[in-house]
Formats: C-alpha cells, sequence, structure tokens
C-alpha cells in the first residue's frame, strides 16, 4: 500500500487508562471534600481535554467556580483544580493503564510497513510523552501533538494539518483512528479518512465514521493488504 499518515487518538484508541484517570480525578476531589465518583463516570467526561474533564468532574462542588463575597465556603478555582489533577494523574500515571491487544506489534508492523505513524490527543503533551515512553513506542511516531501544544483541541482540525506539515503527506492519504466523536469530527473537518475504534470509552455520538475496527489488530490490517 501506498505511505499513508496514520494519526492515533491516545485514550481508549491506544491505551486503557480509565482506572488511572479515575484516580487523578478522585484524588482532586477529594483534596475539595469532595467523595469519589465511579470509574465509568468520569470516563464519560473523556475526550474534550483536561480541563473539560476537571470541569464536568466538579459540577457538585460548592461554589461552583465563583468567589462569593457574602459566603464564607471557599470558592473551587478551576485553574487550582486543573493543576491538582494533573498533579495527581502524573502520580498514577501508569498504575494500572495498559495497552491495549496488539497496539505494540500493530504500531511496529504499520511503522515498518513504511506509513507514518503520528499521536493526536487532547491529554497534555508531557503525560502523553511520559506514556508512550512507559510503553516503549515514542520512538514510533513522527509527530506527537498533545492538548496543551497551543493549536485549538479536537475537533478543530487544525492539529491535523500541523501534523501533515510535520511528516509530509497528502490529506487524500491519511487517516484518523479514535474512539471518541471528537476525532471522527476532527477528521470530517480536515477533510481525511476516518476510522472508529468500537473497543475504546467513547462514543461517535451523531458522527459517522468512514469505517469501523473491532480491534486494534482489525486497524492494522487495513494498512497491510
Amino acid at each position: 500500500m501506498k505511505r499513508q499518515v496514520i494519526i492515533f487518538d491516545l485514550d481508549g484508541t491506544l491505551i486503557d487508562s480509565r482506572q488511572d484517570l479515575a484516580t487523578g480525578i478522585n484524588l482532586m476531589r477529594r483534596h475539595y471534600g469532595l467523595g469519589p465518583l465511579p470509574v465509568e463516570t468520569v470516563v464519560s467526561f473523556v475526550g474534550e481535554g483536561v480541563r473539560n474533564l476537571v470541569s464536568r468532574s466538579l459540577q457538585d462542588a460548592p461554589s461552583w467556580l465563583r468567589e462569593s463575597a457574602t459566603s464564607r465556603q471557599a470558592a473551587v478555582d478551576l485553574e487550582e483544580a486543573v493543576r491538582l489533577d494533573g498533579e495527581f494523574y502524573r502520580q498514577h500515571i501508569h498504575d494500572e493503564t495498559t495497552l491495549y491487544p496488539g497496539v505494540r506489534d500493530g504500531l511496529n508492523r504499520l511503522a515498518l510497513a513504511g506509513h507514518a505513524l503520528a499521536l493526536l490527543s487532547n491529554k497534555p503533551g508531557a503525560a502523553s510523552r511520559e506514556i508512550l515512553r512507559h510503553f516503549e513506542i515514542e520512538a514510533l511516531f513522527a509527530s506527537i501533538i498533545g492538548g496543551d501544544s497551543g493549536v485549538p483541541l479536537k475537533p478543530n482540525p487544525e492539529a491535523v494539518f500541523a501534523i501533515l506539515r510535520s511528516v509530509g503527506g497528502e490529506r487524500a492519504d491519511t487517516w484518523m483512528v479514535g474512539d471518541n466523536h471528537t476525532d471522527i469530527a476532527a477528521a470530517h473537518r480536515a477533510g481525511i479518512h476516518s476510522i472508529f475504534v468500537t473497543y475504546g470509552i467513547g462514543t461517535p455520538g451523531a458522527e459517522m465514521p468512514e469505517r469501523t475496527a473491532a480491534g486494534f489488530d482489525a486497524v492494522t490490517r487495513l494498512f497491510l493488504n
């Protein structure tokens, strides 16, 4: 097959990180005297960047995100909460996180076949790279863009264009692989192909992917035939 640019999402596509994401959020909530949220509740908030994840996880916080001159109860400051979640998450970043089956072998085979691999995640870049290094797959990616890279988050297509400028390639030969509607919407807005993986933690919402894959092995086979 002709060289393709394959852009992967991270959480829910390459890694199952739901337990560690929930740990970070619940430690942050405990700092504010709030009880833990179920893992699946936290997971339902994932996909649109850490700021949105934290904001949604604190909807029941007292004096939500506003100072009150008449209240003695301190407001929760969103910027502080995001910082705390980041610190707690980094302390537990790969306690229970795992690669999905077939990911390590599949990425190696795709790279050996000459395809350009890239990572596009709304997770902060440092955390994304830490996970890739931990699983010894960082070197397989020609471009890595996280949610704090200075370009708008998915579904905005600007990061897709930045990747194409970096690795070289045409939109007609570029694919976005992800588990969330933000991934598929980013592909649509960028004018590239899309693959939705059904094993992840997100949902396609109203977006219609070009293809679906029930496992990472199925993704790999699409580019090796």
